[in-house]
């Protein structure tokens, strides 16, 4: 069927022409590319206004234009895939261009290694002292490098935005209320004031942890296990509230700067997790989202209607390999993100009792 909208003419098939040759069709509610995905680091931005407006192929230039108004710009990634890191350096280059009054700010460093973060973009340290003590992410030099020697090279501020991941550890074991167990400085890692009552956001993140054995779920349904879910969202909840506090501080901080945020998509798609924390805190701000999809076929690409509400702005993206093919044993990795989730070191929570022999 793709095939054959494919080779139909513009008119007949209802293109949706932007820029170049670019365009979509709306063909039986989806919404396809005119052209195949050329490789891993081919990806096409969809300007689609949150669903508001007629869906419009863009190129980098004029998405950097279109987000002239917006005060600050979520780019949602999917942490693994080496072609979106490759266009988040290009549009904070763009962006750059349009508009030099810039701050970046990560999801990949914590709140407790700002002055780390700092004294690398004043040259008092080198990198290999900033990936060490800024405890830098597993994909650092490959992923955030570039941003981070972009952002040196044009002084631009750059901001730790995320809780420190043992806070977080311990919220998952424990819930929220051992935050008051913190001393003042480690509280003040963590936002003040946590969002995780019931809404969209914490169905579609309870919905997600059902399946998910990295983060504790896949589990019987049981009081126990209701209190782990719940555990489990007041700790994404602490992630998502410090972003947008540590957001909302840079806004004040730096008065008329766009400020481009990078995080995993789910803090941002669908204008939930960080997006929404960030309107309670500052209902005034123009906040614009940029998701990626990652397109099942990168021959004929394509996307579904419904999609078009949850962003600003998607990114059709090659699709990442499969982790597992059908009927591959997945008992070694699944015991071994368990083990892992179990593990999480919090000085909070005592560990757990050695079973004596027998």
């Amino acid at each position: 069927m793709l095939g054959a909208c494919l080779a139909a003419t513009p008119a007949a098939a209802g293109w949706f022409t932007s820029h170049a040759s670019d365009a979509l069709a709306h063909v039986n509610g989806q919404y396809v590319l005119n052209r195949p995905l050329a490789d891993f680091d081919d990806s096409v931005f969809v300007w689609t206004d949150g669903g508001r407006a007629r869906p419009r192929v863009v190129d980098l230039g004029q998405l950097a234009r279109t987000l002239t108004p917006y005060d600050v710009v979520f780019y949602g990634e999917i942490h693994d895939h080496a072609g979106m890191h490759l266009e988040e350096l290009r549009l904070l280059r763009a962006l750059y261009e349009h508009d030099p009054r810039l701050v970046l700010s990560l999801e990949q460093f914590e709140r407790d290694v700002q002055g780390v973060l700092d004294d690398y973009l004043a040259d008092r340290i080198g990198e290999t002292t900033l990936t060490a003590k800024a405890r830098a992410w597993n994909n650092y030099a490959a992923a955030y490098r570039p941003l981070l020697v972009f952002a040196k090279a044009h002084h631009l501020p750059v901001i730790a935005a995320e809780a420190p991941d043992w806070t977080i550890a311990c919220i998952g074991r424990r819930g929220a209320q051992i935050l008051g167990e913190f001393t003042p400085q480690e509280r003040s890692w963590v936002a003040a004031e946590l969002h995780a009552g019931p809404g969209p956001y914490r169905d579609r993140y309870m919905e997600f942890f059902k399946g998910s054995a990295s983060h504790g779920g896949g589990t019987a349904a049981t009081p126990e296990a209701a209190q782990t879910a719940q555990h489990s969202f007041e700790a994404q909840a602490a992630r998502d509230d410090t972003m947008a506090e540590s957001i909302e501080r840079a806004v004040r901080d730096y008065p008329g700067r766009k400020i481009l945020h990078i995080t995993g998509s789910f803090h941002a798609a669908g204008f939930l997790g960080t997006v929404e924390r960030l309107r309670l805190r500052a209902p005034a701000l123009e906040l614009a989202v940029i998701e990626p999809v990652e397109v099942e076929n990168p021959n004929a690409p394509a996307f579904a209607a419904d999609r078009l509400g949850e962003a600003s702005a998607l990114q059709l993206v090659y699709p990442t390999p499969e982790n597992f093919v059908d009927g591959e044993d997945m008992s070694a990795w699944l015991a071994k993100m368990a083990q892992k989730h179990a593990a999480d070191a919090c000085k909070y929570v005592p560990a757990a009792p050695v079973k004596p022999p027998g």
